[in-house]
């Protein structure tokens, strides 16, 4: 449950960034930010894995492109489930989507596999 916290609130953190670097993408106010963090996860957690199943086929078609439309499509589903959030057009949602996907590969990066946020501590030898 942690982990999938942790995820969310990177995810929120992908959603602001996005909303200062991505002409079209509106959050109202900060609990609207923090729900749609969570919202985005569980919609990644049930609906993308089908929609990857689905446009299998395009997507090795493209070379796995089509996995962006995928993340935006995903994003502007939040954001029509969602009142406060707000996505003027596709191209906003899919520079979102980026914006958002980076984001979470930085932050898993960062947290690792499990969740559980890392401190590593380098010391000069004596």
């Amino acid at each position: 449950m942690t982990g999938f916290l942790v995820r969310a609130m990177i995810a929120a953190l992908g959603l602001w960034l996005a909303t200062f670097w991505v002409d079209g993408i509106r959050i109202d106010d900060p609990a609207t930010l923090l729900l749609a963090g969570v919202l985005l996860g569980v919609v990644n957690a049930v609906v993308r894995p089908l929609a990857l199943i689905l446009t299998l086929p395009l997507a090795l078609l493209t070379l796995g492109l089509f996995l962006f439309v995928i993340n935006a499509g995903m994003l502007a589903l939040v954001a029509a489930m969602l009142p406060g959030f707000h996505i003027d057009s596709f191209g906003a949602a899919l520079l979102g989507a980026i914006v958002v996907g980076l984001a979470g590969w930085i932050g898993a990066w960062l947290i690792g596999p499990r969740g559980k946020i890392d401190i590593v501590i380098h010391r000069p030898p004596r």
